[in-house]
């Protein structure tokens, strides 16, 4: 007998993080959402040990299947999973993130109103008390706030909480694999989306919960991988539009730096204010590097 379609195949790039895959997966088997209405395709990066036993524990409460890949990238890992996943539509999350249970049925409620947009949802800091993954959850906060002033007409969705119709996904040829880390290719992946004339919904009851676990080091490094990932978006999108690379306005950069004076308080404010200096100086070193290598080609 033919198997039912599934209405979401939930694609999960991972690399090298067995126990983050673990708690993610059990937050997926804890989704109030019929089991046979979707799947789950976890897609290994090219671990040095594959996490067969992550995986093979949830076997008997999710339809989960694990796929292998050189080591490439979470955009390639991404394409892979969609390449194989059976859903109507696909949705879209990371290794270290945890869905809350009505994550797939509020994309069901979105859906059912607004079958063809990509839907993003929000997403929340799991580990407040580390002033870095708190910073990195204040950056995506004020980008929200910025390029979705308007709800019903969103610019950019972080990769790990969004969903899209899964033959649009196709047409459009999935995440550009020339983006070789997690930086920029969802936001290159949404640009390119609204080139072709579809649209962007917000909803921000969609919820997933980020643990990024994060030092100073991997701050930086991730922010300046940001930069590399902002240089090769503005390259895609200029080769699109054929306009010149345009940076955010001054009172962009002057609203970030004020904005973690909105969401806290005292020092943790001040902390976090200086970490957005730091990372604006991470992401321009790695954009402005970026466009050197590519000009001494």
């Amino acid at each position: 007998m033919r198997q039912e379609q599934p209405v979401f195949s939930i694609v999960i790039p991972t690399y090298e993080r067995p126990r983050q895959l673990a708690v993610c997966l059990q937050a997926l088997a804890r989704l109030d959402y019929h089991r046979d209405h979707f799947e789950v395709i976890v897609v290994d990066d090219g671990s040095t040990m594959l996490p067969n036993d992550a995986v093979a524990s949830f076997q008997d409460r999710l339809q989960v299947t694990l796929l292998v890949q050189p080591h490439s990238g979470p955009a390639r890992a991404r394409n892979t999973g969609a390449k194989q996943a059976r859903g109507k539509y696909l949705a879209f999350t990371d290794d270290d993130c945890m869905p809350t249970p009505d994550w797939l049925q509020s994309l069901t409620e979105r859906f059912a109103k607004t079958p063809d947009h990509m839907i993003g949802g929000r997403t929340i800091n799991a580990i407040p008390d580390n002033v870095y993954s708190t910073a990195c959850q204040v950056l995506v906060d004020y980008l929200y706030t910025y390029y979705q002033a308007n709800l019903n007409h969103g610019r950019f969705f972080t990769s790990n909480n969004l969903a899209l119709p899964a033959d649009r996904f196709r047409l459009m040829g999935g995440f550009d694999t020339t983006f070789p880390h997690a930086a920029g290719e969802d936001r290159e992946l949404c640009d390119r989306w609204l080139h072709r004339g579809y649209q962007l919904t917000y909803a921000p009851e969609i919820l997933i919960y980020h643990a990024p676990v994060l030092t100073l080091r991997n701050f930086w490094r991730q922010q300046f991988r940001y930069g590399r990932g902002a240089f090769r978006f503005h390259r895609a999108r200029v080769g699109r539009s054929q306009e010149s690379i345009r940076l955010e306005p001054l009172s962009f950069y002057q609203n970030l730096l004020r904005y973690p004076f909105s969401q806290v308080r005292g020092g943790r404010a001040l902390s976090l204010a200086v970490l957005m200096v730091v990372s604006q100086i991470a992401i321009a070193t790695g954009f402005f590097l970026e466009r050197l290598k590519r000009a001494n080609r």
